[in-house]
C-alpha cells in the first residue's frame, strides 16, 4: 500500500479537474481545496484505488464526488436498464441524502443522473429511478442488496465503488452485506475507502476489496479535529439532567446537538426540555425517514434550538453552525465520541463539546483518552460537580486559573479567553436561531460533506 504526502497546496484549477466541475465549485464559494482534496483527488484522477483518512469535517465527499464526476463525463457512457455507472455505499439513509445532495450540487452544468436507495421508505419511486438506468447511485447496504435480490437491479456494469465511513461500514456489522455486493460487481473497477478513522484491523479487512492501494492520511486515525474545545463534567447519574438544563441556560449556546445513548433517552430529553420552553427534536432510528429529514430541516434553519440524537447522526451529519456538542452519555466506543464531537467546528470554525460523566462511564472516559491521545480538561465550575466521580480516578482540572469558565468562552487571535459571568446569569433568555457567519475576506475552504 503506497503512502502519499501533502503536495503543495493550491486552488482547484490545480487540480485538473473539467471546467463544468470547477464552475460548480465556485458558484459554491470555495476556493481552497481541503488537505483530504489536495491528496486524493489526483490520485483518483488517475484511476488509483485509495484508501483516505481524514477528521470528520474536512471535506471527504468531495474528494471522491469531484473525481467520479469526471470520471463518469469524460467517458460518455450509457447506463443500461437496471444497471448503474458508480456506486456509493453509505451506513446511514441521512449520509446517503447529503452525498447525493453533493452530487446534484457539483454536477450541475453535467450531464450525469444519480438516485439514493435507502431503507424506511416505499420501494416503488427507487425501482422506477433504477429501471431507467443510472450514472451513480448512493446506497445504504440492506436497501440496495433488497433490490438486488428482487431483481430490480444490475450490479455488473459498476466502474467505481466507494464505502464511504468505512470503518463502520466493516465494523458494525455490514461485513456481509458488502461481501455480497462485492461479489456482484466487476473485478475490473477503481475502489475507494473513505472514514475518519482508520484502525489497522480495519485496514486488513478494508484492503482484500482493493487493489494496489494509495493511502491518504491527513491526520492520525481517531484524532480529534484541533479548533474543538473539549471539556468533560463529572456529575451523578440522577443530576445529568438538572446539569443540561443549567448548561442551557447560556444563550451562547444557540444551536446545539446532544447525543443519548438509546432512542428513549432521546424522546425523554426533548420532552423535559420542552417544558422549560427549549425547543428541541429527537433524531433516531425509530423515526420515519420523513420525521428525520423533518427534524434535522427545523435544526438546520433555526427553528429549534436542540437536536437530541443517538449516534445515527454522529457519522456524516453536515449543519452549519453548531456552537456546541453535549455527550449527555459518553459513548462506550471511543471512536464514536471522535465522530459526534466532529459535528461541531465544521469548516475551519471554532466549537465547544462538553461532555457528561457519571460514575460508571469512567472507564468510557480512559479509552476515549487513550483513543484521541489526549486528556479532557475537567471542568468544576457547575452546581451538579460529583467530587466522588472525580475522585474515582484523580486527574488535573482544566477549568483556568481563576476556576471559572463559561460555555461561550473562544479563543480569539490572541488567544485570549473572553471574559464574562457564569451561564447562570442569562436564566430565561431565549437564544437565536440564526448561525453566525464566516468572516470576511477570509478564503472559504471546501470542507462540507453536503
Amino acid at each position: 500500500m503506497q503512502a502519499t504526502t501533502t503536495p503543495a497546496s493550491g486552488g482547484f484549477d490545480n487540480l485538473n479537474l473539467i471546467g463544468p466541475i470547477r464552475r460548480a465549485v465556485r458558484e459554491e464559494k470555495y476556493s481552497l481545496p481541503t488537505p483530504i482534496q489536495i491528496q486524493a483527488i489526483p490520485h483518483l484522477l488517475e484511476g488509483r484505488d485509495l484508501l483516505g483518512c481524514a477528521q470528520t469535517g474536512t471535506g471527504k465527499t468531495a474528494a471522491f464526488a469531484l473525481p467520479i464526476l469526471q470520471r463518469l463525463a469524460e467517458n460518455k457512457k450509457t447506463a443500461k436498464p437496471k444497471s448503474m455507472r458508480a456506486l456509493v455505499l453509505t451506513p446511514t439513509r441521512e449520509l446517503a441524502v447529503q452525498i447525493s445532495d453533493s452530487f446534484r450540487t457539483y454536477g450541475r452544468y453535467l450531464k450525469i443522473n444519480h438516485a439514493v436507495v435507502y431503507g424506511g421508505v416505499k420501494y416503488n419511486a427507487q425501482i422506477r429511478a433504477l429501471s431507467r438506468g443510472l450514472d451513480i447511485v448512493v446506497a445504504t447496504p440492506g436497501r440496495l442488496l433488497d433490490l438486488f435480490e428482487q431483481g430490480h437491479l444490475r450490479m455488473s456494469d459498476i466502474d467505481v465503488m466507494v464505502l464511504d465511513e468505512a470503518d463502520r461500514m466493516l465494523d458494525m456489522g455490514f461485513l456481509p452485506d458488502i461481501r455480497k455486493i462485492f461479489s456482484a460487481i466487476p473485478e475490473e473497477r477503481q475502489t475507494m475507502l473513505f472514514s475518519a478513522t482508520l484502525p489497522e484491523e480495519i485496514v486488513k479487512i478494508a484492503t482484500r476489496f482493493l487493489r494496489d492501494p494509495v493511502r491518504v492520511t491527513v491526520s492520525p486515525p481517531a484524532s480529534t479535529v484541533d479548533k474543538i474545545d473539549q471539556r468533560v463534567l463529572f456529575v451523578d447519574r440522577e443530576n445529568k439532567y438538572e446539569l443540561l438544563e443549567s448548561v442551557l441556560q447560556d444563550e451562547s449556546l444557540y444551536r446545539v446537538l446532544i447525543f443519548a445513548r438509546t432512542k428513549h433517552g432521546s424522546n425523554r430529553i426533548v420532552q423535559k426540555l420542552s417544558k422549560i420552553k427549549v425547543r428541541a427534536v429527537a433524531l433516531h432510528g425509530n423515526k420515519s425517514q420523513a420525521a428525520r429529514l423533518d427534524a434535522l430541516k427545523k435544526f438546520r434553519d433555526g427553528k429549534v434550538r436542540v437536536l437530541v440524537a443517538t449516534d445515527i447522526a454522529s457519522r456524516g451529519l453536515d449543519v452549519e453552525g453548531i456552537t456546541h456538542v453535549i455527550n449527555y452519555e459518553l459513548p462506550n466506543e471511543p471512536e464514536s465520541y471522535v465522530h459526534r464531537i466532529g459535528r461541531t467546528a465544521r469548516a475551519g470554525t471554532k466549537g465547544i463539546a462538553i461532555s457528561f460523566c457519571d460514575a460508571g462511564e469512567r472507564g468510557f472516559l480512559r479509552d476515549i483518552e487513550r483513543v484521541i491521545k489526549r486528556t479532557v480538561p475537567v471542568n468544576v465550575d457547575h452546581a451538579f460537580h460529583s467530587p466522588a466521580v472525580a475522585a474515582s480516578n484523580k486527574r488535573p482540572s482544566g477549568d483556568g486559573k481563576n476556576g471559572k469558565k463559561r460555555w461561550s468562552d473562544r479563543k480569539g487571535k490572541t488567544g485570549q479567553r473572553s471574559g464574562g459571568s457564569k451561564f447562570s446569569a442569562n436564566r430565561g433568555k431565549r437564544a437565536p436561531g440564526k448561525s453566525g457567519e464566516n468572516k470576511a475576506g477570509v478564503p472559504r475552504r471546501f470542507s462540507r460533506s453536503r
